[in-house]
């Protein structure tokens, strides 16, 4: 049975008292055009004022058909039914002209028993028309905020017909559809709800304001009551295109409100996949819910990091997460992602879980951006406003966009850029802004990791003379702003710690000197710089499986570091996957771990 709060969709605005507007129309009005347009629409012809001879002709068959329990009523029910439905039309229309439910029924006293004898007839609500069309006559008559006590049972009346057209209860109308017609009620129920999902959906859409013309129309109090009776339905995939559409129509209409707990309910089911709507129905919930953008941030944060296993199809969790798509068509929403991000780096700045995050976030933004059509694509400058402008496209550049072999010379040139920003900001005189400048350039350098693993990855096999800008960038990428990135003494052990990683992989024997220096290192704040390094050596370097599974089972044998180099080694495994030589590598590097 569809919940009993559906009936508050039917909603009536109340003759505004008091007062008075600076709108030529009221918000009743505004309804009424609205539904007008529709209606016009659809049948392209303005309808006729009802007549008294049709009032009564129709009356009269509502009385002669009864509950059709005849074959010659339901025969006759089938000859007029077409017919039917344009009087029902039409009455809609009418009903649309009065100012509340009061006048209705001073003008038309004989509606109530006419719909009431309908409601009653399952062979005249069987038809899908002829329910949609009774389904707005009392969506016309029923108030939003009843002024006197003929309202209040116009409603209560209402309600009452509602339940019996969902009921399962002997006597109701599903009952009878499949006592006479062999109609299963579950099939109703489904059937009936897409029915008023679809009138309600096209009832906001034609609402939603394109123009300062439209917005006379918009119904706000309409709005925020039909989301109030979604709530209990939002997990019912018939009821999806309408949520859509209620999203969509406040992110346009700045005006109209949804409830709060609408928008937490959608969003709750959303995220725990219990609803499913379009991408733009998802981006409009987080464009009028800043909470909403928060929490599904939040939620891909704590799925990311809370299970290790996730890194293994990362850049299909965060596609999912819609968060990429949404950064490249809602620039704000890069922003305020961005921001969280950063945050978050501030506090666990050291965790791989979320750097790996932050890059793959990061490529899928500039892949789903590079995908767009020139004319649409915002600069680079608009979505990184605090970085100089000669860094972006160096680092957000892909590497796959640059021959392999200028990389070391692309590497090279960014690290001359960061050198020199770095030099400059020294001679600022305001610490807090040189820090925040500083701050900026590495959490660049963080979301543009991919060229990081290439510096580490080139690291393996050029000489000194070339290890310089590489082991810069590596550094700063490790060890961010208060570190002393720049200092002689860090450079010296980050030099040092290079080679003797170089000795220990390529040396006929193994040196107990260098292993001890390496396990040492791997205890200090810099550890994630130096377990880089010697992943990437076990990974990139030309030396047999034994002499990398002796020199791994004698470093790695703290558990809290074998558990950042699974992470590490996770995090390359999804950026190569494909070549046959480094997964194999990869994948005895696994056992090599999990042995230890």
């Amino acid at each position: 049975m569809v919940p009993y709060a559906s009936n508050a969709v039917i909603k009536r605005k109340a003759k505004p008292t008091g007062g008075g507007g600076t709108s030529g129309l009221s918000a009743r009005e505004g309804s009424s055009e609205r539904s007008s347009f529709v209606f016009s629409f659809l049948r392209f012809t303005v309808m006729a004022p009802l007549s008294e001879l049709q009032m009564r002709f129709w009356m009269d068959k509502a009385v002669q058909w009864g509950q059709a329990t005849s074959p010659s009523a339901q025969q006759d029910i089938s000859k007029h039914i077409q017919s039917l439905g344009t009087f029902l039309e039409s009455l809609v229309h009418t009903l649309q002209t009065t100012n509340s439910t009061t006048e209705s029924l001073k003008s038309f006293p004989f509606v109530g028993k006419f719909l009431g004898r309908l409601c009653w007839n399952p062979y005249v609500t069987a038809d899908g028309v002829s329910r949609r069309l009774l389904l707005q006559c009392m969506w016309q008559l029923y108030s939003a905020e009843p002024q006197n006590v003929v309202e209040q049972r116009a409603n209560e009346w209402i309600r009452n017909l509602l339940c019996h057209l969902t009921s399962k209860d002997e006597g109701s109308m599903v009952h009878a559809l499949e006592k006479y017609a062999g109609f299963p009620p579950q099939q109703y129920y489904s059937e009936s709800l897409k029915k008023m999902v679809a009138l309600l959906t096209m009832e906001v859409n034609s609402s939603q304001i394109t123009s300062s013309a439209s917005l006379e129309r918009c119904t706000f109090d309409s709005i925020h009551s039909l989301s109030v009776a979604c709530i209990p339905l939002v997990t019912c995939p018939e009821v999806a295109p309408l949520i859509g559409s209620l999203l969509n129509h406040c992110n346009s209409c700045h005006c109209s409100q949804l409830s709060a707990e609408f928008i937490k309910a959608v969003e709750t089911a959303w995220l725990s996949k219990k609803l499913v709507i379009e991408d733009e129905a998802v981006m409009a919930l987080w464009c009028v819910s800043l909470s909403s953008l928060e929490r599904a941030v939040l939620f891909l944060f704590e799925r990311v990091l809370s299970d290790p296993n996730v890194t293994k199809d990362l850049e299909n969790v965060v596609t999912d997460s819609l968060l990429p798509k949404a950064s490249v068509l809602h620039c704000h929403i890069f922003l305020i992602v961005n921001d969280i991000f950063r945050n978050a780096l501030i506090s666990i700045e050291d965790n791989v879980a979320l750097r790996n995050l932050l890059q793959v976030f990061t490529r899928c933004f500039l892949q789903m951006r590079a995908a767009q059509r020139p004319q649409q694509r915002l600069p680079l400058r608009s979505f990184f406003p605090h970085v100089p402008h000669d860094l972006l496209t160096p680092l957000l550049t892909i590497p796959s966009d640059v021959p392999q072999n200028v990389w070391l010379e692309h590497l090279s040139w960014i690290g001359t850029l960061v050198k020199t920003f770095l030099q400059d900001r020294n001679q600022e005189e305001d610490s807090s802004k040189r820090h925040r400048a500083v701050f900026e350039v590495w959490f660049l350098l963080v979301q543009a990791g991919h060229w990081i693993d290439v510096a580490a990855q080139i690291l393996v096999s050029v000489g000194s003379g070339q290890s310089d800008p590489l082991l810069f960038l590596l550094m700063f990428y490790h060890d961010p702003t208060n570190r002393g990135h720049q200092s002689t003494q860090h450079n010296n052990v980050a030099r040092q710690a290079w080679s003797d990683l170089k000795t220990l992989f390529l040396a006929h024997t193994l040196s107990s000197e260098r292993l001890s220096a390496v396990n040492e290192l791997l205890c200090t704040p810099s550890a994630n710089l130096f377990l880089s390094l010697l992943l990437n050596f076990a990974i990139f370097s030309q030396v047999s499986t034994s002499r990398v599974t002796d020199v791994l089972e004698k470093v790695l044998t703290d558990a809290g570091v074998r558990g950042r180099a699974m992470c590490m080694l996770s995090s390359v495994h999804q950026k190569l996957k494909g070549d046959g030589a480094v997964d194999a590598r990869l994948k005895m590097l696994k056992d090599i771990l999990h042995r230890a």
